[in-house]
């Protein structure tokens, strides 16, 4: 027997969600700490800035949730550290 798979589309397909997700006040976002599993708002997070770039750490075990680096054209974002970022719709 074999399986049969649901058509796929390419990563264009996302675009228009990720656009919805990312036009929000990121700090009121909920996000849960991969590491220990603590859910909190973005905004209580411990932030570090240097000239290097941010580094976001949770508040509760002080693990990296997230980083970012700026250049004059450009912006790196990673949030390794959250297993889930909760956004409510409006």
């Amino acid at each position: 027997m074999s399986e049969h798979h649901a058509p796929h589309v390419d990563g264009n397909a996302l675009a228009g969600p990720l656009a919805e997700l990312f036009a929000f006040d990121v700090t009121d976002a909920m996000a849960r700490c991969a590491e220990c599993g603590t859910v909190d708002e973005v905004a209580r997070a411990m932030v570090y800035r240097s000239a290097v770039g941010t580094v976001v750490r949770c508040a509760a075990c002080d693990e990296v949730l997230a980083t970012l680096v700026e250049s004059d054209d450009r912006m790196w974002f990673s949030m390794r550290g959250m297993s889930a970022l909760e956004v409510r719709r409006r």
